[in-house]
């Protein structure tokens, strides 16, 4: 069968261009390929489901727009779909003096990107807020809130099925051809389809090059690790509690994460994975792991920032040391607190040059559409990529 547009990936981006385009044109003939046998395996099912508020982000970078965009999109479609949610705000702590300089920027940010009621909070009054919490100044972001992606996923899948949108899941893409039109191969399946959205995530970078794209850049892994606090212990945490990140790294730092079901997840730390898909602390694909170390890009990134990756790779075998970050924020904590929780795998573009792509690359060709680096804050804009993607192909259609 021929189809108008064919999805590959079936996260949370793919299922909202999807979405979008089942709206805007009900008559679609619209295909979904996923690799897994069902949606959202991923980033978006081992996000840690905060609703970011877009402070942290450039004014006027993709990554900015998007976010509060895709911010009022999402919270409009877990009230229109009955998914729960809570905009309960976060915390942002400064610990010293140098720290509380790099806040001062990000609460710059959140005022030039349109967030209204942001409060600098000095120690007291961060302990009303989080009494368990110790800085010497913070911002109060109210806009901030937690959802299950993998629920908002499975409502998507769901609207997609109900609209007509054939589903291929358990084979990945091995093989695009064709010109005006295209030929996907996948197992045993092979498809027409005049315009291919490429949703990969961890795989973005080689689908675009299937379809020859050139790009200077690669997707490196880095994988997260969190630890969880033990349910006599969440009274420690009431919502969301971060630090002033590393201006020079698209991390935001060890942090506390309240999760819609009640549980706490603190992490995550940021190291190298030993493959696309290692989540495991052993997991190891070595062809896909020397695709990254052999990279001239990620070799460049290391030789830059060797002590910080050796850092976070210490901190990932040693408990000692990750309670000692997060005691930064929070003293009480200590190791018999926490028990070992998820891990999950960033794609982060990175390019020849040894920098780390900080906002969305999204390349456009004849009849195609690759999304290339979308981490954090993706999952919060999803809806609003989805929605601009939509809107380009229709734009091509008509």
């Amino acid at each position: 069968m021929e189809y108008d547009v064919t999805i590959v990936g079936g996260g949370i981006v793919g299922l909202s261009v999807g979405y979008f385009l089942k709206k805007a044109q009900p008559g679609l003939q619209l295909a979904i390929i996923e690799k897994e046998k069902d949606i959202a395996k991923h980033q978006t099912g081992r996000n840690s489901g905060v609703i970011h508020s877009g402070i942290y982000y450039k004014p006027g970078s993709a990554k900015a727009k998007n976010c509060r965009q895709g911010y009022d999109l999402l919270v409009q479609f877990c009230r229109e779909h009955g998914i729960d949610f809570d905009i309960c705000g976060k915390l942002i702590v400064a610990t010293d003096a140098k720290e509380e300089e790099g806040l001062n920027t990000i609460y710059q940010r959140g005022v030039e990107n349109g967030l209204e009621g942001l409060k600098i909070l000095n120690s007291a009054e961060i302990m009303v807020i989080e009494p368990h919490v110790r800085g010497t100044k913070a911002v109060f972001v109210p806009q901030a809130g937690i959802v299950d992606y993998g629920q908002v996923a499975n409502k998507l899948k769901e609207c997609l099925e109900k609209m007509g949108t054939r589903f291929f899941f358990g084979n990945a893409l091995e093989k695009i051809s064709g010109n005006k039109k295209l030929i996907l191969d996948f197992g045993n399946n092979s498809i027409v389809s005049k315009y291919m959205v490429n949703c990969a995530g961890l795989y973005s970078d080689k689908i675009a090059k299937m379809n020859g794209v050139k790009l200077r850049a690669k997707i490196v892994p880095f994988k997260g690790e969190y630890f969880m606090l033990k349910k006599n212990k969440r009274y420690l945490v009431k919502n969301l509690v971060y630090p002033v990140p590393n201006p020079k790294f698209p991390f935001l730092g060890v942090h506390f994460t309240r999760r819609i079901n009640g549980e706490i997840d603190a992490g995550p730390n940021a190291v190298l994975a030993l493959g696309r898909e290692g989540y495991g602390k052993f997991e190891v694909n070595f062809q896909e792991l020397a695709e990254s170390v052999f990279y001239r890009g990620f070799l460049r990134l290391a030789l830059r920032y060797w002590k910080v990756g050796i850092f976070e790779m210490y901190r990932s075998f040693s408990k000692k040391a990750f309670v000692k970050s997060l005691r930064r924020l929070i003293p009480e904590i200590n190791a018999e607190d926490l028990e070992v929780g998820n891990s999950g795998i960033r794609a982060q573009i990175c390019f020849d040059n040894g920098k780390l792509a900080d906002d969305f690359l999204i390349e456009y060709s004849q009849n195609a559409v690759h999304v290339i680096n979308a981490p954090s804050p993706a999952a919060t804009s999803s809806l609003q990529i989805g929605s601009t993607i939509c809107n380009e192909l229709i734009s091509r259609f008509q």
